[in-house]
């Protein structure tokens, strides 16, 4: 007895001290010098303090040096920099190249390859995507598109560790980097389309053991559902949703991937995620809410325990994958101060809750929306249009936003000067048409046939900076095609982000006025960021690389015979003249002041 009281209290010392995230990168992401994180900072701000480059001189950024990745599918995700090192990452087959800053051009130390299974190529959906790299304790941590996790030696590149996460003959593939929290890398899955059942899992960093898994939907006990789970917020959903609102066991097969950005608060200890599309995209043999699918979940990194979920889109019948990043601020909402998450949906709904418990504060349209006619703040839910609801059989028409959202994986940005978010969206509607498919491991398992065309005003995209507190738009710069790079905002107002005809443009924060903008050699799908070199000189880099699910016809080589291609992709994208606005390549840019 006197040995269990002890280790209680042990533990209970020890608690605070672990709620804190992993120490060496809560200091690093404060040094505005380095970019050790995929979105700058546990929050996911995308928000420098540097303040060289300034609405005043941006007009004098020139392209310092360059670097081809080696590969032509979409790059996403942005390169690492830290100390005077650069770890910059390609699409498949996932090169790590090391750079050394403090040489002119920044010359390879040392690059990478890992061994793949070509078995993933086929079952990738929507591009060989790789969302980017992390660093923790002299180690780079990498996912394949082949479902393997791996260390390597920051200084060498050698393998430290290797284990597999997931099996691509069976669909499962990985393009989401995680998270490193404490002495973990909490990691994601994909193949939501192949009828994958979603998951999040942590690996000890030192050595890659597994810790905990928490799957999507299924039983309680396979979910990590806390006691307290959903307790302020019962109406939600709580104990056995994850089977009861599937009919029979289609929950086995009901996607729910986590493949986006993650943000953690270390006061909380709570990180949050998304979950995708529920399998099939046919909603008709799977009546009821699917829960845990097109869900925002807070759970505990140690135990992997979840506080709380709130689903966006219960039954979806359009693959509103909600997936996308949830940004965390402090705001003031009706004259209260919360710590807030917003989070931008691919339904076309932006939503604000208390990221403490799930509350649900502001929830509005950011696009042009129809299938519903709002969301019901006292309940969350949708208020849907029941004539844009999708059916087995039944071809819906101009549904908007279309399946790959007002928004996609592409990160906004959000800076506590202007109490602004910064976010790259879509303009397209679509028809939509439920078909029946049965399930075999590894094929596709989608069951829709979809149609896109240009939304409303006919452009396809636009970058808008937006109230979190309000869900006002306060202003907008409307782009040809999506708007599918991410953000990056500094000190200085400035926000930079990419076009998919490979744009790159700095803008003023408080406006939108366009103050700077240089061509590069191909669309750019992926968010910016900065940092101070060894010559002591502020940089702004970004990889350029067309491709992922609206870029697929220029990266994959897709041909233009059938509109109902690649998901409904190919029609648009030739439609949008994608294929004439730009050409693959993956080449990293890196811009300072001349």
């Amino acid at each position: 007895m006197r040995r269990t009281i002890w280790s209680v209290l042990l533990i209970v010392l020890l608690l605070p001290f672990a709620a804190y995230g992993n120490d060496e990168l809560l200091k690093l992401q404060n040094d505005d010098g380095q970019w050790v994180i995929q979105r700058k900072n546990y929050s996911a701000t995308g928000y420098s303090t540097l303040t060289q480059i300034t609405p005043e001189n941006v007009k004098n950024l020139k392209v310092a040096w360059s670097l081809s990745t080696g590969t032509n599918q979409g790059h996403e995700g942005v390169p690492l920099v830290v100390g005077t090192t650069m770890y910059v990452h390609s699409s498949y087959p996932n090169h790590v190249y090391a750079l050394d800053l403090t040489k002119e051009g920044a010359p390879i130390k040392w690059s990478y390859t890992p061994k793949q299974d070509a078995r993933a190529v086929p079952v990738a959906c929507c591009d060989l995507v790789h969302r980017g790299l992390n660093y923790v304790e002299g180690k780079i941590l990498m996912h394949t598109l082949d479902a393997q996790l791996i260390a390597l030696d920051a200084a060498t590149g050698k393998e430290i560790w290797k284990v597999r996460n997931g099996d691509p003959t069976k669909g499962e593939t990985m393009t989401g980097s995680g998270l490193v929290i404490h002495d973990k890398w909490i990691v994601s899955i994909s193949g939501g389309e192949f009828g994958v059942r979603g998951w999040v899992a942590a690996y000890d960093i030192n050595t890659g053991r597994r810790i905990w898994r928490a799957y999507s939907m299924g039983p309680d006990e396979d979910l990590l559902l806390a006691p307290h789970f959903n307790a302020v917020n019962p109406h939600y959903g709580r104990f056995g949703e994850g089977t009861r609102t599937w009919p029979g066991d289609q929950w086995k097969v009901g996607g729910g991937t986590t493949w986006g950005y993650w943000s953690f608060d270390p006061d909380l200890n709570l990180f949050y995620y998304g979950t995708g599309n529920p399998g099939t995209w046919n909603p008709t043999p799977r009546k009821g809410d699917n829960k845990w699918s097109m869900t925002i979940w807070a759970r505990d990194p140690d135990t992997g325990l979840a506080k709380w979920a709130y689903q966006m889109t219960p039954w979806d019948a359009w693959d509103y994958d909600g997936v996308n990043e949830g940004i965390l601020a402090e705001q003031t909402i009706g004259g209260r101060n919360y710590k807030t998450l917003t989070h931008f949906d691919r339904n076309g709904f932006a939503y604000t809750l208390d990221r403490t418990n799930g509350t649900l504060l502001v929830a509005e349209p950011f696009v042009y929306v129809n299938w519903a006619k709002g969301i019901d703040k006292k309940t969350g839910r949708p208020i849907e249009d029941p004539a844009k609801r999708t059916k087995q059989g039944e071809d819906t028409k101009d549904v908007c936003p279309c399946a790959m959202g007002g928004k996609d994986q592409q990160p906004a940005a959000y800076s506590p000067r202007t109490g602004l978010f910064y976010v790259p969206t879509n303009n397209m509607c679509m028809n939509y048409e439920g078909v029946l498919v049965q399930y075999t491991a590894g094929a596709p398992y989608v069951g829709a046939n979809l149609l896109m065309m240009p939304g409303r005003g006919g452009h396809l995209g636009e970058f808008i900076a937006w109230d979190g507190a309000t869900g006002k738009k306060v202003w907008g710069i409307r782009e040809p095609q999506p708007a599918w790079g991410g953000a990056l905002v500094t000190a200085t107002d400035l926000v930079f982000y990419g076009t998919m005809d490979g744009w790159f443009k700095a803008v003023d924060a408080r406006n939108g006025q366009v103050l700077w903008k240089h061509k590069v050699g191909s669309g750019i799908i992926a968010p910016p960021m900065t940092y101070i070199g060894p010559d002591g000189k502020q940089y702004v880099a970004v990889l350029s690389g067309v491709g992922g699910w609206f870029g697929a016809i220029v990266s994959l080589d897709l041909p233009p015979d059938d509109p109902f291609g690649a998901l409904g992709e190919v029609g648009v994208a030739y439609q949008a003249g994608l294929d004439k606005a730009t050409t693959k390549g993956g080449m990293l840019y890196v811009f300072t002041l001349d």
